[in-house]
Parts: C-alpha cells; sequence; structure tokens
C-alpha cells in the first residue's frame, strides 16, 4: 500500500517539475510558478476527475446487468471472489480487443472493455482478462495510470505551445528559440519516461494478481496471446489520437510499435505469458 502511494507521489512530483520548466521557458520566473500552479491544479483535478474524462474520451457506455449480463455478471463474480467493492463496468465500441481499469480508489472504480475483446475471446479468457484489470483496482495502482494517462498529454500541449510560441523570460526578453524546441521534444519524452518508470512492473503484478483472482493463470495467458494477434492488425483510432492512454490497456493499443522495446509502457507478451504458465506449473 506505503509502495503505490509512493509511487503516485513521485509522478506527480516529476508531472509538477515538467510543468514547472516549460512555463520557466515561456515566461521565465513568473512564467515557472504560474505553471507550478497550474501543474499542482491539474494533478488535484485528475485525482478527482481523470477517469470521467477518459471514459468520456473513449465514448464509453456504462452497462449493469440488464442490458450486458454477460459482461456484468463477469465482473460482479470476480469482484466477489477479489473481496472488491463492485466497480462501475463500461463497454467500449471498438473492434480491437482491449480492456482497462481507472478510478482513484477501489470504492470509486471503473472497468472498461471494447465489444471487440467480447467478441473474440472465451468466457475463460475474458474472466483472466477482467480478473487482470480488477488485480489493478486492488493493488490501487489505476490512479497513476489514470493521472498519467491525463496529464501526459497536457504536457505535450504545453510544450508545443513554447515551441511555437516562443517565450519570454521575467524581463520581457525573447526566449532562445533551440531552447523551446529542445523543450518541446524533451518533455513529452520525459513524461514518457516516467509513465514507463512503473508501468512494465504494475502489468507483470496485475497478470499474477488477475491469475490468482481468477484462479486459472492459463486463461489470462491464453487471453494475452489472442488479444497480442488481433491488436496489432486492429487499429483503434481514439488511442492513436491520445497514445498517451495507451498505457492504460492490458495490451498496447498503438499501431506503431517500432519501439517496443525501450519505449514500450507494456512488458514484452511472450514474457507476461511465461510467467503465467510458470505459475500454473
Amino acid at each position: 500500500m506505503f509502495g503505490n502511494w509512493l509511487k503516485t507521489s513521485i509522478l506527480m512530483a516529476g508531472i509538477i517539475a515538467l510543468f514547472g520548466m516549460i512555463g520557466a521557458v515561456v515566461g521565465g520566473r513568473n512564467g515557472m510558478l504560474l505553471a507550478l500552479l497550474l501543474g499542482g491544479g491539474m494533478n488535484l483535478f485528475s485525482y478527482w476527475f481523470s477517469d470521467k474524462m477518459v471514459l468520456r474520451m473513449y465514448n464509453a457506455q456504462e452497462v449493469d446487468a440488464t442490458n450486458s449480463p454477460y459482461l456484468y455478471n463477469i465482473v460482479r463474480d470476480l469482484a466477489q471472489r477479489a473481496q472488491l467493492p463492485m466497480p462501475r463496468v463500461y463497454l467500449i465500441n471498438e473492434q480491437q480487443p482491449n480492456a482497462f481499469a481507472t478510478g482513484r480508489n477501489p470504492e470509486h472504480a471503473a472497468v472498461a472493455a471494447t465489444s471487440g475483446i467480447l467478441q473474440m475471446l472465451s468466457e475463460r479468457e475474458l474472466r483472466g482478462v477482467m480478473a487482470h484489470e480488477l488485480a489493478h483496482v486492488r493493488h490501487r495502482d489505476i490512479l497513476t495510470s489514470t493521472i498519467t494517462a491525463t496529464l501526459a498529454g497536457a504536457i505535450s500541449a504545453l510544450a508545443n505551445f513554447a515551441m511555437f510560441f516562443g517565450g519570454r523570460d521575467e524581463n520581457g526578453r525573447r526566449a532562445n528559440p533551440i531552447v523551446g524546441i529542445a523543450v518541446a521534444l524533451l518533455a513529452p519524452l520525459a513524461a514518457s519516461l516516467i509513465q514507463m518508470a512503473i508501468s512494465r512492473a504494475r502489468e507483470y503484478e496485475a497478470d499474477r494478481g488477475g491469475a490468482e483472482i481468477c484462479g486459472d493463470p492459463n486463461a489470462l495467458a491464453d487471453a494475452l496471446q489472442k488479444i497480442d494477434h488481433y491488436a496489432r492488425g486492429i487499429p483503434m483510432p481514439t488511442a492513436e489520437a491520445h497514445p498517451e492512454t495507451g498505457q492504460m490497456m492490458i495490451m498496447n493499443p498503438l499501431s506503431g510499435r517500432g519501439m517496443a522495446g525501450l519505449f514500450a509502457t507494456h512488458p514484452p507478451t511472450e514474457e507476461r505469458i511465461r510467467r503465467l504458465r510458470t505459475m500454473r506449473a
């Protein structure tokens, strides 16, 4: 528990520091102070509302036992097995098989699945995937992923502003344009590194926790193998437009995977499957 809160605190500090650095380029000392206040306010806003923003971004529709009994009942059974409060359940009208969890804590959590994953996975495999998402909820790391997804995009936008509109120091002199370009390139990269620093270990832990919740490590392993195969060929337009949200998914939803090694937010699927098979053994 303490480890997750520590990671979240470090994340927030890193995000605010990036805001401050970009603010200094745009407006000198005054710009830095203003950006720091903006970063702190956005962190507070993200704590309370970022889950709603992400769900709205993906046009996720809340479902219940009446209009989607198949998915809802699977989540309800797994939540009981995990001794978690029943999360809100959402369906995303996307053909790519994928899923994610969001919310600031288990009492205010939501899980979302695409229509594609419901069509492509068996019930056993789907249980493994939703158990993985509930493991994120139980580990209380969904706040971290939601904040990074929301604020990484904001940092990119602020960095682009610094590059295209330049900046001034506290004396009103124009800033060096090369510095603005460097910030525009490096700040989003730094935000991505913050995401990657915690994302890989978080996925391994959610795989392990999900296997324990559903009681069948092979079910999740089979699901990951199938999702990885299909997701590579089926684009998800919303994720492509908002790549900062990709690390929230159970599988990388982005079609461009040339940087899948050093800059991947997800661990290699083959290694995830190997670890799950070892659990079964």
